[in-house]
């Protein structure tokens, strides 16, 4: 899983959208580049192990900032992200 959170992080991507939804399930009032910071921090900060690969998502868990993160494996998209509890 190493070599696909390498390549993850090179091609992580946005939509308009998620950058709302990131505010909205976060609530968090951050700008699009401390979103793209925050996300880019969390996802090296995060230990390979907690990288799961379900289906066509990649569901990457944070336990030190209680969060989870789907991305899409084909399009290295962020779908969504969740508070953890």
């Amino acid at each position: 899983m190493t070599e696909n959170k390498q390549e993850i992080l090179k091609n992580l991507c946005y939509t308009e959208l998620v950058y709302e939804r990131i505010n909205k399930k976060l609530n968090t009032k951050f700008s699009k580049e401390q979103i793209e910071e925050y996300m880019l921090k969390i996802l090296k900060d995060t230990d390979v192990d907690f990288f799961t690969k379900t289906g066509k998502n990649y569901y990457i868990t944070n336990t030190k900032s209680n969060i989870r993160v789907t991305i899409n494996s084909n399009t290295f998209r962020i779908i969504t992200v969740d508070k953890i509890k």
